[in-house]
């Protein structure tokens, strides 16, 4: 059977890869995406933004500086702003070789990632929204797409109505959840395509996170780690909304979580979990 958001987070016990598994791969790229499902994650989450040419590319950064080798290929492109570069610019770029020099979770060093793996994160190019959500329907997975808050930058509101064409274009819809912390965005992807569902981004308190919710018409509330109370949670769920909570790296206090009601949880370490839908019994891989 194919595998819908909706049915997805009521299931529960919904571990997400956050930019995919970018404790073990490059973040943001097909590799992470493709160890993230080969660990059982059920869905992926990834960052997007519009490249210079109006093209909605995966990147989480504003600029290239740090995920890819921009200021050694165009030296004179400071300050090498996503938004300046066209696509084929981005795609020329080398997008994994950065991971095995910064190391960013440690994960090289404790052994976990061969040097055979790691030489074949040596040119991993960039992904379009296209390419992530065409990934994600071949292996009958599913996608988290955080628009990334380009307000007063070119593109800022195109990109809305984008992401809306290219889930509806390829026939996404029900595998793709929408989020972001700029919540008009979200409103406006309910105007374009109702059946697309949405997730509220949240990184700090709402006192009514309910309202918030039924305001914008969204499915999933997704808050940062402290940015709610338990009890939220059991309101939240009263009135059929679901819980997805980020980011969680350890397993027993994931496992906490989902005991108190959320229905899912961001990790880095999709590795770490197992595939098991009783929150009781997640534990760490052996």
């Amino acid at each position: 059977m194919s595998q819908d958001i909706v049915n997805a987070v009521r299931n529960g016990c919904l571990i997400a890869a956050h930019r995919g598994a970018r404790s073990l791969a490059p973040e943001n790229t097909l590799a992470a995406a493709r160890l993230a499902h080969a660990s059982g994650a059920k869905m992926w989450e990834i960052d997007v933004r519009m490249s210079g040419d109006g093209e909605v590319v995966v990147l989480h950064d504003p600029d290239l500086k740090r995920t890819s080798d921009a200021m050694s290929k165009f030296p004179d492109r400071a300050p090498w702003l996503v938004n300046d570069f066209t696509l084929d610019e981005l795609k020329s770029l080398d997008f994994g070789s950065w991971f095995g020099k910064a190391d960013p979770f440690g994960q090289i060093a404790a052994g976990e990632i061969s040097p055979s793996d790691l030489a074949k994160y040596c040119g991993q190019t960039l992904l379009t929204l296209e390419e992530a959500i065409q990934f994600t329907i071949q292996t009958d997975w599913l996608l988290n797409i955080e628009i990334k808050d380009l307000s007063g930058l070119p593109g800022g509101e195109a990109i809305v109505d984008k992401v809306a064409g290219l889930a509806g274009s390829l026939n996404a819809s029900e595998k793709v959840l929408v989020s972001s912390f700029n919540h008009r965005y979200l409103a406006r992807i309910k105007k374009l395509d109702g059946s697309i569902m949405t997730g509220v981004l949240v990184n700090s308190f709402q006192s009514d996170p309910t309202a918030l919710m039924l305001e914008l018409n969204a499915f999933t509330f997704n808050p940062a780690l402290r940015a709610f109370c338990p009890w939220q949670i059991r309101r939240l769920k009263r009135k059929g909304f679901g819980v997805l909570v980020w980011v969680l790296n350890n397993p027993w206090l994931a496992r906490a979580y989902l005991m108190m009601g959320a229905d899912g949880i961001f990790t880095d370490f999709t590795q770490r979990f197992s595939r098991r839908r009783d929150p009781k019994s997640l534990e760490l891989r052996k």
